[in-house]
């Protein structure tokens, strides 16, 4: 779709013109600003670097940033109290440049992190302490970030190979009783008392499986053609995939580009339990799409996957009319931000705890309107047609049900990821 217009007259004046400009840049500025952590305070504290170097901020604006790794946000994470945390997590696109992002978002109090380091990942809570490099936040060593915001890092020199594990480790220096968490990490992330961020292996450590604080990892390539958000629920989210070893259907798709020669990020915005309409497991598809999508640092496509399914599956589930409605809200938000939509038929899932007809018919409405001319997708992406038993279409083909009948095994997050035409990303 054709980028917004910014003026309704071919006969502007060129003074209307220039007003127009400002307050669209002026727009922009202020989205950017939640990315780049405005809001926070930043503490400076000494400590000496090692390992890879924060670049001149003056390199930042060279080649643009793309997200090659996300989590979508939610409330009611764990408590830390003058603990070390390292996360794992798998990158989609590399780069030579890299900033990570932490999340206050649905914090009650001000949340500190200091003494931030990025690493390759070794094995279970071990990093190559050699590839160490220290994260800064406005020059310091530390990073106060006020409720409901987020704070970006400094630039940060680094060799981010593409679908790579690497960690990132911050001291919490001071009780929090909560954090803003991504509930489903579908991996061990560790924990372990003190400061040992620095560590290449921690001592005393114990696991935990979500993410905490933890939003977003951004790169510089210059050969990026930007970054797709996966949103979506539990399937998308990778929830009965084989846990630690990163075989969500996001996961999947980004080993495709990466093989088709594509330098594609790949965002998943994925959360078990999620609807599209109605507040539950997270903020509805609805309420979050600004910040899971659209904020997501060089998004240029999305693509809407399962999260009708919950909506169908509920004590009061809305009908078909009602999630297209919502999906055309989506679709729209989408244009309005230069962003394509690409739609994602619903999976089967007849058999299911929560499987109605009701729900079946609601089913078959979205996908009806998917398929159809004049939906305003931009691609339809056709899980269903991937995983159905075709000798009975509104269940799960055997070889790819966990017997749930709703989510897909391994070798069904991988038809969902071989169902995605590659040829729809280009720079």
């Amino acid at each position: 779709m054709s980028p917004v217009k910014l003026t309704r007259k071919t006969t502007i004046t060129v003074s209307a013109a220039l007003v127009v400009l400002v307050i669209a840049a002026i727009v922009l500025v202020r989205r950017d600003s939640s990315r780049n952590g405005t809001g926070t305070q930043a503490t400076p504290t000494a400590g000496p670097a090692s390992g890879a170097q924060p670049s001149p901020s003056t390199s930042a604006a060279e080649t643009p940033w793309t997200g090659t790794w996300a989590v979508a946000q939610q409330d009611g994470g764990r408590a830390f109290d003058r603990q070390t945390v390292r996360q794992v997590l798998r990158t989609s696109i590399g780069g030579d440049t890299v900033r990570i992002r932490l999340s206050n978002e649905f914090g009650s109090d001000p949340l500190t992190i200091s003494d931030v380091y990025l690493a390759r990942h070794q094995r279970t809570s071990t990093v190559d302490a050699s590839t160490n490099g220290r994260v800064t936040f406005g020059g310091g060593n530390s990073v106060t970030i006020e409720p409901g915001k987020t704070a970006v890092s400094d630039a940060l020199a680094f060799d981010l190979p593409p679908g790579a594990d690497i960690a990132v480790s911050a001291y919490v220096p001071e009780s929090i009783s909560s954090v803003t968490q991504h509930t489903f990490a579908n991996r061990n992330n560790y924990v372990a008392s003190g400061n040992q961020s620095t560590k290449a292996s921690l001592t005393g450590v114990r696991t935990f499986d979500n993410y905490a604080f933890l939003a977003g990892v951004d790169v510089q390539n210059a050969e990026s053609a930007g970054a797709v958000v996966t949103l979506g629920a539990s399937i998308t989210d990778g929830f009965d995939s084989t846990f630690n070893e990163n075989r969500r259907w996001p996961d999947q798709f980004a080993r495709r580009l990466l093989a088709g020669g594509r330098t594609v990020g790949v965002l998943n915005a994925g959360i078990s339990g999620n609807q599209l309409t109605q507040d539950g497991a997270g903020q509805s598809a609805l309420k979050r799409f600004d910040r899971d999508v659209l904020q997501q640092t060089g998004v240029k496509w999305v693509i809407i996957s399962d999260l009708a399914l919950n909506d169908l599956g509920g004590d009061n589930p809305p009908n078909g009319d009602t999630l297209v409605a919502a999906l055309q809200q989506l679709i729209k938000l989408s244009h309005d931000a230069g962003v394509k939509a690409f739609c994602a038929t619903l999976t089967p899932y007849e058999g299911a705890g929560y499987w109605s007809s009701d729900g079946e018919a609601g089913r078959e409405t979205v996908n009806d309107f998917i398929k159809a001319d004049g939906s305003g997708c931009d691609a339809v992406l056709d899980f269903d047609a991937a995983t159905h038993d075709p000798a009975s279409p509104t269940r799960y083909n055997s070889r790819f049900d966990t017997g749930d009948h709703l989510h897909p095994n391994d070798a069904g997050m991988e038809a969902i990821a071989a169902a995605i035409d590659l040829s729809l990303f280009r720079s």
